[in-house]
């Protein structure tokens, strides 16, 4: 994944110490944590991690949030002295994204609004409840899906994606709650991935040019950890 792909994830600055025990090491050790998000995190480690390899680790935040990932060392970089290194994501739960939204929710709550939902803090105990969504991210994919109303088949374009909901541009003008059967190209397999939804939101973008969006009809975890492991 190059530079540009990375950057499309949410990054949120942690900034602490954290530690680290690293597949073929009995004992835990002391890293800094620079930066995390739902795809991967930058840290900097006494240790020679090399570069271009898988790595699996236990990641421990701290006493509440533990991560057992399998890592790729993407890059490696000297800054002030120290040596950095980037680590994507190969292989990681779902559980263990929720534990990384959770402690950046808990610790760092006016990083994750103002970075991820673009809102400033809100107070009370309602920050967020309501509105816990999936993460939605930018991805282009070829899709044709049924419009049961008109019972046609048509091509599209995805925008963007989340395991409940996805986004994409057709030719055709989609009404509300319309229910869609939907069948996403992947460039993995060349199996495509069906799923099911109803049309949540249509705008018009110029002369046969519609966006819209689909709320899926369950979460897809697996669908969607798929869908970004070839993005």
């Amino acid at each position: 994944m190059n530079e540009e792909s990375r950057r499309r994830f949410v990054r949120w600055d942690v900034d602490q110490r954290i530690k680290v025990k690293f597949e073929g090491h009995d004992e835990h050790v002391d890293c800094h944590i620079r930066d995390i998000s739902l795809k991967g995190l930058q840290i900097t480690t006494r240790l020679d991690l090399g570069e271009d390899k898988p790595l699996k680790l236990m990641l421990v935040l701290n006493d509440e949030f533990i991560l057992n990932v399998e890592t790729w060392v993407a890059w490696h970089k000297v800054i002030a002295g120290l040596d950095v290194y980037g680590l994507y994501f190969i292989r990681i739960k779902d559980l263990d994204k929720e534990k990384i939204y959770q402690f950046v929710r808990r610790y760092m709550p006016e990083d994750l609004h103002a970075k991820w939902w673009g809102m400033p803090e809100l107070k009370g105990e309602d920050i967020m409840e309501d509105r816990r969504v999936f993460a939605r991210f930018p991805v282009k994919l070829g899709l044709k899906f049924l419009d049961f109303n008109d019972n046609l088949e048509v091509a599209a374009q995805t925008l963007d994606i989340s395991a409940k909901g996805i986004g994409f541009v057709t030719s055709k003008e989609l009404k509300v709650a319309t229910p869609l059967e939907i069948w996403l190209k992947m460039p993995d397999t060349g199996e495509p991935l069906y799923l099911r939804g109803d049309v949540a939101w249509s705008e018009c973008c110029g002369v046969d040019n519609f966006r819209a969006g689909v709320c899926l009809e369950k979460a897809d975890l697996m669908g969607a950890s798929r869908i970004l492991r070839v993005h």
